[in-house]
């Protein structure tokens, strides 16, 4: 009866680890913005991108801390977080979602020529929005590869843009995530 109940518990322990090993994790990952018009060209990047993905339930998370994006001109970074972002009041920008297709990039091995469909809630200046996302989910040695490419419409968030100063923000902000996963342990 002994070994029995030490068996069990010995095999209960592993159990924890086994389903770290479906748990993929960075606080390195990057995001970027380009908002392209003929007036001005807008561009800013974060390196602080935190991203969790399970394998096994397809769940997918990513979240950015609103005043790490880094600008060219500290003045159009200063707007971006006091008159645009309100990021004292909204520090994170974040989206929680599943993978739509997971059976289907498994089958093919995660591979480059399977596309994910990333399906969520995006969270932006306090707003939340349900959308879907393109995303490229790639095996990477032990861990994983997500790149996605969206469009955001600042107009979705109840980000204000001035009258003065419309002609020099897009429409459709580009953004562009691209993160490596590793196995969390």
């Amino acid at each position: 009866m002994k070994k029995l109940l030490f068996t069990l518990l010995l095999s209960q322990s592993f159990v924890p680890f086994a389903d770290a090993q479906e748990r993929y994790f960075t606080r390195e990952g990057e995001v970027s913005f380009f908002s392209a018009t003929p007036v001005e060209n807008i561009e800013a990047d974060n390196k602080k991108l935190q991203s969790v993905i399970d394998i096994s339930s397809g769940a997918f998370e990513f979240a950015a801390l609103v005043k790490s994006f880094e600008f060219e001109k500290a003045l159009m970074e200063e707007h971006f977080n006091e008159n645009y972002m309100e990021s004292n009041t909204y520090p994170k920008a974040t989206f929680r979602g599943k993978i739509q297709n997971l059976e289907e990039l498994k089958a093919k091995g995660f591979s480059s020529s399977a596309t994910a469909m990333a399906k969520g809630v995006m969270t932006i200046h306090g707003v939340e929005q349900e959308v879907e996302l393109p995303t490229h989910l790639v095996k990477d040695g032990d861990g994983f590869k997500v790149t996605c490419t969206f469009n955001v419409k600042p107009q979705d968030y109840k980000i204000a843009i001035p009258n003065a100063v419309q002609d020099k923000i897009a429409k459709e902000i580009e953004v562009t995530v691209d993160a490596a996963l590793n196995p969390m342990k």
